[in-house]
């Protein structure tokens, strides 16, 4: 009869908070070598801090007020900073919720892969992006980060957690922006990886399809106490927002050309790519990681310049940079990026963060600044106590949150959104489809959503445009319309 594999890390009755506030409430847990536990619960019930706490890696301010927590046989917590680096550089790996803040941008694939490998001369880098289902024979191994879309940031971090082979492979969100067949993919891969070399794996997710498929245990967090719920319409949710006869769109495409990468490297995303988004419309953009659907909505905020073609705004041809259009039209588009935790200031507070665009575009007074930034967190479903914290303090979730909330500061006519709910559980998400349909009906805001949830995109779009990766015998991407019909 085998013995029983020793616990890899142990948490008993774990609680932690941050200048008062709760972090984390009496967590019990156990990570097995070879096997894998999914930590699941609503935004800010502690999942990240949870992950957190297992690297060593807590919040400044943040301290433990209960119970004890061991990672391979030690007080993590209190291990000097040299024993720390040494056990984070050989036994454990972990995988934030914005994998892509976490690459150095001036490092290729390869290199990225292999800087921390066990062993160096016998990775195989090749190999390993094969394992994380990354394709092979398009240079990809000598992009930069930036040549990336978000879903292939994920799986090439993935790819170098994996690299280190380490003893607990710690993952947040693992899934969040890949389409369903690669998160099946991801599922399988794990659990490969967690019985041939005996890893223990944690991880946190709020796809219950996925967790079901992968997991050997679940725990289930919730916060201390309820967040606030974002504000809802009472209207039916089959309602789709129909344009009077008419109705100039707010903004027009026309043969839209973009690439990525330099050099051998540079392929076509979009090509001859048409769009019409009409004012309290929201068009739904899915497809597989790496088709360019981010890539899009950087060309629509000016942050990608394209090859060719055309934006308007309510008829005025838009700048390809967003250096050079005006402060109003910067305005009037607002992008919610897929990592906020890289588009945040970490120096800055939320209430400085929501403040900035307040004062920029509208020059309210500071007291009614800080009302109307009480009123924005309220409505993405935070409490204004956060309006104090720095983004280092908050969740994955609450992160997105608070970029949601600093586009919605702005008043804008255009809203990209690029994965916005894939940090969120199911009743927050569904919360913010129905705080921008009442944007949508009472300021005419027309969305962009980029997403691979596409029961959430089928629920709430009025146009779905799937997009599909370019192949070396079709450079052209292919984009068909779906116009809902109810």
């Amino acid at each position: 009869m085998s013995t029983p594999a020793a616990a890899a890390a142990h948490a008993t009755a774990l609680s932690i908070t941050l200048h008062g506030a709760q972090l984390l409430t009496d967590a019990t847990l156990t990570l097995t070598p070879g096997r894998i536990t999914a930590i699941t619960g609503p935004s800010g019930a502690g999942k990240t801090t949870l992950l957190r706490a297992l690297t060593g890696a807590l919040p400044p301010g943040a301290h433990v007020t209960a119970g004890h927590l061991t990672v391979l046989g030690h007080d993590i917590l209190t291990l000097p900073p040299e024993e720390l680096r040494r056990l984070r550089r050989h036994q454990l790996a972990y995988v934030g919720q914005d994998p892509g803040s976490g690459l150095n941008p001036r490092m290729r694939v390869d290199r990225l892969v292999t800087e921390t490998a066990a062993d160096r001369r016998s990775t195989s880098v090749p190999e390993l992006l094969r394992t994380v289902h990354l394709p092979l024979g398009e240079g990809l191994e000598r992009r930069r980060p930036a040549a990336l879309s978000g879903g292939q940031q994920r799986r090439v971090a993935l790819a170098r957690a994996l690299a280190r082979r380490p003893a607990i492979l710690l993952l947040d969100e693992p899934t969040a922006g890949l389409d369903p067949a690669l998160r099946d993919d991801i599922a399988e891969l794990l659990r490969d990886v967690a019985a041939s070399d005996d890893i223990a794996i944690a991880l946190t997710s709020h796809d219950p399809d996925f967790v079901a498929r992968c997991a050997d245990h679940v725990l289930a967090l919730w916060p201390a106490r309820p967040t606030t719920a974002p504000a809802v319409s009472p209207a039916p949710a089959e309602r789709r927002h129909t344009p009077a006869p008419g109705t100039e769109p707010i903004v027009e495409v026309t043969a839209l050309h973009a690439t990525v990468g330099t050099g051998r490297e540079r392929h076509h995303v979009l090509t001859a790519f048409d769009l019409n988004l009409p004012p309290g419309t929201l068009t739904g953009i899915t497809g597989p990681s790496g088709c360019g659907k981010t890539t899009l909505l950087r060309t629509l905020a000016g942050l990608h310049r394209p090859d060719a073609g055309s934006i308007t705004l309510a008829g005025e041809a838009l700048a390809p940079s967003y250096r050079r259009r005006t402060r109003d039209q910067r305005r009037r588009i607002q992008l919610v990026p897929q990592n906020p935790l890289g588009a945040l200031n970490p120096a800055h507070t939320v209430g400085a963060t929501l403040t900035r665009p307040l004062k920029l575009h509208f020059a309210l007074a500071a007291d009614r600044c800080a009302e109307r930034v009480a009123d924005l967190l309220t409505s993405v479903g935070l409490t204004p106590d956060h309006a104090a914290r720095h983004p280092h303090e908050l969740s994955g979730g609450q992160r997105q949150r608070v970029s949601i909330a600093r586009a919605l500061a702005a008043e804008p006519d255009v809203l990209l959104c690029d994965e916005i709910t894939s940090a969120l559980d199911a009743d927050t998400a569904d919360g913010i489809m129905e705080l921008l349909r009442d944007l949508r009906d009472t300021r005419g805001l027309a969305v962009v959503l980029v997403s691979h949830d596409l029961p959430l995109v089928s629920a709430h779009a009025d146009t779905v445009l799937p997009l599909g990766r370019p192949t070396d015998k079709d450079p052209n991407l292919l984009a068909v319309r779906i116009t809902s019909g109810r």
